[in-house]
């Protein structure tokens, strides 16, 4: 039967011997970044050549491809049924990257093959989400030889649109209940709050992304002929955007900020210091929300972020009054915010403050914040795994700073959420040179192999 090192012992083993790395440069391999139309067959690819026969083979599951309900990538769902009393997991992972930049990576690296310098694995899509997932993959195969069984029912979910918003996913997974039900999801994504800290977070900040427009009329005129007699869209656009957040980046519109901060998430973020590893940029302990911590201003409140503005050509700017300006802005927010109610109070706002000219409008549709209660016995179960293979305490996020699809698992199929990310701040995700750290993967190789035995330790 094994027992709990064997597990973990084989993980170990998988990742000095170079097994762990051959699997993963062969999913890098395969360009499918979800952002390039012309990519589509390597997202199809990836699920049909790789991951379906790879979870056949290693955990003995059966799968099927489905077509996507909306115009995006395919999905994947594939199952081991052990037992009706056994508890069920559901394990999430996405198979599609961003754009690979090809030419502006570091001369000796390319995105779409693995490529080690010291600690650091270059290719896109080794942090995010190709390295995450294949942990875990390999974890539970480790589990399955040791034991002879995992312990529980396995269901898998991978969807190849997660760079795209994760498009069609609420609607396949609303359909598909049946096939997705789960006592628990457990899945890896994002950062570690430090490199070599093991992490758990329980949800995530959504977000909404809109526009702020001033069309004020068909061309230019003349600076010098017309300045001081005809208004100024850019001029018009920062002054209205200055009066939702401040020159230090607090909110100032009630709407947009979210419920107070428990007691229970300040004692939560208390223990966490968030490193973002060498080259990260410096916390300006200045700007943000007056009163909290780095801590709470990243993981438990609101912030609004311009993304991109734009008025007149600034490549080569002319004597004129532009006739138009633009702003393209998002709001990340918290669990417990009426992010529906953003868009329509900074509209009714604007207009209160003289600012009627602008036109507030969604650029796309908004990813709802989520955040499993701390109090859940799965997070109890994780964190007391966690501890018992590393002999630390992990760090404990109530909601990761980032936006992942993680609704579609608290609110469409109704389950607990136990996110463990195998990557850290500093990977250059979605960027050139994106990167994961071989010790921070065979870490996550370990506490994988530990949480999922430890699952299957449940109904014994």
């Amino acid at each position: 039967m094994g027992d709990r090192n064997g597990a973990i012992a084989r993980v170990e083993d998988a990742f000095d011997n170079g097994a762990f790395f051959d699997v993963l440069n062969e999913r890098i391999k395969i360009e499918s970044t979800s952002q390039e139309p012309e990519r589509a067959p390597e997202l199809a690819r990836y699920l049909h050549e790789n991951i379906g026969p790879a979870l056949e083979a290693e955990l003995g599951c059966t799968w099927k491809i489905f077509p996507n309900p909306v115009d995006a990538g395919p999905l994947l769902i594939a199952e081991r049924h052990e037992g009706d009393s056994l508890p069920t997991v559901l394990v999430y992972g996405h198979g599609d990257t961003v754009r690979g930049q090809d030419e502006s990576w570091r001369d000796g690296l390319k995105p779409w093959e693995i490529t080690v310098e010291g600690d650091r694995w270059y290719g896109r899509g080794t942090a995010d989400n190709k390295g995450q997932h294949t942990i875990n993959f390999a974890a539970l195969a480790a589990v399955l030889q040791e034991r002879g069984s995992l312990g529980f029912n396995l269901r898998v979910l991978v969807e190849t649109g997660e760079e795209m918003g994760s498009k069609g996913l609420r609607e396949f997974a609303a359909a598909n209940k049946d096939k997705l039900r789960a006592d628990v999801l457990i899945a890896s994504d994002g950062p570690r709050v430090q490199a070599d800290r093991p992490t758990i977070f329980l949800g995530s900040r959504g977000n909404t992304n809109f526009s702020l427009t001033i069309n004020a009329r068909d061309g230019g005129h003349h600076s010098g002929n017309w300045g001081g007699l005809i208004s100024n869209p850019a001029v018009q656009l920062v002054n209205a955007i200055s009066t939702l957040v401040d020159g230090k980046g607090r909110l100032l519109l009630d709407t947009l900020k979210p419920q107070p901060i428990s007691n229970a998430v300040r004692a939560a973020l208390a223990d966490l210091e968030v490193d973002g590893g060498p080259g990260a940029p410096v916390i300006e302990p200045e700007w943000g929300a007056a009163g909290l911590t780095p801590n709470e201003r990243v993981f438990a409140w609101n912030t609004l972020e311009i993304l991109a503005m734009e008025s007149g050509n600034p490549a080569a700017p002319v004597n004129a009054i532009p006739p138009s300006a633009m702003a393209v802005c998002q709001i990340r927010f918290v669990a417990g915010s009426d992010y529906e109610a953003f868009l329509p109070a900074i509209q009714a706002h604007l207009v209160a403050n003289g600012y009627d000219m602008i036109e507030a409008a969604p650029t796309r549709g908004a990813m709802a914040a989520t955040r499993t209660p701390l109090d859940d016995p799965w997070v109890d179960r994780a964190l007391a795994s966690l501890a018992k293979t590393t002999g630390e305490k992990p760090a404990l996020l109530p909601s990761l700073g980032g936006s992942i699809p993680n609704d579609v698992f608290t609110d469409t199929l109704g389950m607990p959420t136990i996110w463990v990310p195998h990557s850290y701040a500093g990977c250059s995700q979605h960027a050139p040179d994106e990167h994961a750290l071989g010790p921070t993967l065979r870490s996550g190789l370990r506490v994988m192999a530990g949480l999922f035995w430890d699952v299957g330790t449940l109904s014994r």
